[in-house]
């Protein structure tokens, strides 16, 4: 098995590259339209909660990757931040159970695509609470 720095610095990766995923949701689901009957306010708090969604992410990506031997360490801080990646990324593959996703999976790159990132959800939760329970 490897280190628990490497399996960090992977889910790092891992973690920037659920967003190109992220990118493609408000093509897919024709956010332009869908959106548009909703008032202005509206419309722009949609954006700016999908903007912190974004932002969390990357700032999760970039800290494995930069900071995987310090997340690894079992610092104090290390298991606070691996608890809370652990909460963000638990509660988005729960999400995973109840979303009505399937009228939108209509080619088997979709339905892979919807599989492969409720297999990194689960693994981002598993292996941050891991680091966050270890003294």
């Amino acid at each position: 098995m490897p280190p628990l720095s490497t399996l960090i610095w992977f889910a790092g990766l891992a973690q920037l590259s659920v967003l190109v995923a992220s990118a493609l949701v408000p093509i897919r689901l024709n956010w332009r339209e869908e959106l548009g009957v909703l008032k202005r306010l509206h419309r722009q708090m949609y954006w700016t909660y999908g903007g912190y969604v974004v932002m969390a992410i990357i700032a999760f990506g970039t800290l494995c990757l930069t900071c995987s031997e310090e997340l690894a360490s079992g610092s104090r801080l290390a298991r606070v931040l691996a608890g809370y990646m652990a909460v963000f990324w638990g509660v988005r593959v729960s999400l995973q159970a109840v979303f009505d996703v399937k009228e939108h999976l209509t080619t088997w790159w979709l339905r892979a695509g919807y599989h492969t990132l409720t297999l990194l959800f689960t693994s981002f939760t598993t292996l941050f609470a891991f680091v966050a329970g270890r003294s």
